[in-house]
């Protein structure tokens, strides 16, 4: 079951305000058998369930759901106290109807008056639910038999069974078209080619199907209506399409993602609730390089100011924010230098009162006074001559961090002699001087640059987004990032990659 939600205002990112009917809505359910306690009247919104109602008190079997204003149009789902779902049914613009069903055979009950698309609906999940009790009736019939002739027969009635249902959906959806019954279930209906082309090997041509597929995808599918993601198909099929059809490249998924908008009403609820998926899905995406798809939807529908409903003036600052961040992180970017100071200067540094300053004031006094002396000091990033290079932050007292850079210093030793690579090694917490130094030495860990700011010249948690550590840049000779947010059993297979990539091109002819 998916996760329904008891409180809308909990949970929700931002909020839709849906235009309210004056006629109001009477849903009565007889169920009998049905024990006398409290249900949910549940709306599918996307990947969430929200309570659009309660009965607190089921009398004799009758559930009633009764208010003054109209339910907005979808599919809705009757759900236990105990948060079992009973059953799905639609409500659309007839909000006054009863269904009747029976405890034991919920499905096979189930009979609706006064509401047409509901009897359409369920003369379909009737007939699905049957052929799956069939399927569990097959298998009752193969005991006894050999495992060649359960398989095979199996395999004939499972093929006749999937036959009888694809048949019987085609007709349904064909008679039905139109509908919103035909709405909702084309969400979940796969498109298939009627013909399969050969290939040259005889076999089904499986590129001709995936670009048929592909491009069948969101056959009449209107995202100009908004019932669409009241349904619990919506959200798999958008989830499945930027998951698993499309390839996996930023750019790509950039391309789709304005294909998708663009067939939606701007401002409308398929819309911003899209822009709300999207923005969330590659802000948090653990996949490198994705940041890309954030930075692109921010630019180009939140900061842009195209999606006005979906997040609060001080959310849209928060993500402007974030992405000016993130933009200058991206996948090829050339980082800004560091000016950091090693280890060997630590405590001459700190001997100036840098340590001691209690006001950003202060500092800037004591760098312009002691800068003669400070310059020669500072161990820069892109003094670091090398094809790549690894930089890391790491914090001595951070537990993670203990275990991570030793792991990564030992698995370099690896590429010792084969791959040109030095390691810039950045301590988070200028505090930690000593307790750093001691972990260097214990650790063996004397061949990585260490560095540190003692002086505050660079804000690190903005410019390279450090939020925990350890954070794992590989960088090139031109310091542009090549890798990001990688863990250290992750730092040799990347530079290898990236040494094959290097070696492939200049191979190539130009």
């Amino acid at each position: 079951m998916k996760k329904f939600i008891l409180l809308l205002s909990s949970v929700a990112v931002f909020s839709f305000n849906a235009k309210s009917q004056a006629n109001g809505y009477d849903i009565k359910i007889n169920f009998k058998g049905c024990k006398d306690t409290m249900v949910y009247l549940v709306k599918y919104t996307f990947d969430q369930q929200y309570i659009s109602d309660t009965c607190k008190k089921i009398k004799n079997g009758l559930i009633q759901f009764k208010g003054k204003k109209d339910l907005d149009r979808g599919v809705y789902t009757l759900v236990s106290e105990g948060k079992s779902i009973y059953f799905d049914f639609f409500i659309n613009e007839n909000q006054k109807f009863t269904i009747n069903t029976e405890v034991g055979d919920v499905v096979n009950n189930l009979k609706v008056i006064g509401n047409k698309e509901n009897e359409q609906f369920f003369s379909y999940i009737r007939y699905i639910t049957n052929k799956n009790q069939d399927f569990g009736k097959m298998r009752e019939q193969t005991k006894g038999k050999s495992k060649e002739d359960s398989t095979k027969f199996m395999n004939e009635k499972i093929t006749q069974l999937n036959n009888d249902v694809k048949k019987y959906e085609a007709d349904f959806m064909q008679k039905n078209k139109g509908t919103y019954v035909y709405d909702v279930l084309n969400l979940k209906t796969e498109k298939e080619p009627t013909t399969i082309p050969k290939a040259s090997n005889g076999r089904p041509d499986s590129i001709y199907q995936y670009y048929y597929y592909k491009s069948h995808y969101f056959d009449d599918i209107n995202f100009k209506d908004e019932r669409i993601v009241r349904t619990p198909f919506f959200d798999d099929r958008i989830k499945k399409y930027f998951d698993n059809i499309i390839l996996m490249h930023p750019d790509t998924v950039n391309l789709e993602i304005d294909k998708i908008l663009a067939k939606c009403e701007e401002g409308n609820l398929v819309y911003n609730l899209l822009i709300g998926y999207f923005t969330y899905k590659y802000e948090q995406s653990k996949i490198m390089g994705f940041d890309k798809v954030f930075v692109h939807v921010a630019d180009k529908y939140i900061i842009s100011g195209r999606a006005k409903d979906v997040y609060s003036e001080e959310t849209v600052k928060k993500i402007k924010e974030r992405v000016d961040i993130m933009r200058k992180l991206l996948l090829d970017s050339k980082v800004e230098d560091l000016y950091m100071i090693d280890t060997t200067n630590g405590k001459t540094v700190r001997r100036m009162g840098f340590d001691t300053a209690s006001s950003s004031k202060a500092i800037t006094e004591l760098y312009y006074k002691n800068l003669e002396k400070l310059t020669p000091m500072f161990k820069t990033l892109y003094s670091i001559n090398a094809k790549y290079t690894v930089l890391i932050f790491w914090a001595e007292d951070c537990g993670h961090c203990q275990t991570e850079v030793p792991k990564l210093h030992e698995s370099l030793k690896e590429l010792k002699g084969s791959i040109d690579v030095k390691v810039y090694a950045v301590q988070t917490k200028d505090e930690l001087l000593n307790e750093w130094k001691k972990f260097i030495v214990e650790k063996k860990l004397t061949d990585f640059i260490h560095v540190f700011d003692p002086i505050h010249l660079n804000n690190l948690k903005e410019r390279f987004d450090i939020y925990s550590t350890p954070v794992i840049y590989i960088l090139d000779r031109d310091k542009r990032i090549k890798a990001k947010r990688l863990g250290s059993e992750q730092v040799v297979d990347m530079l290898k990659t990236l040494e094959a990539i290097d070696k492939q091109t200049k191979s190539q002819p130009k």
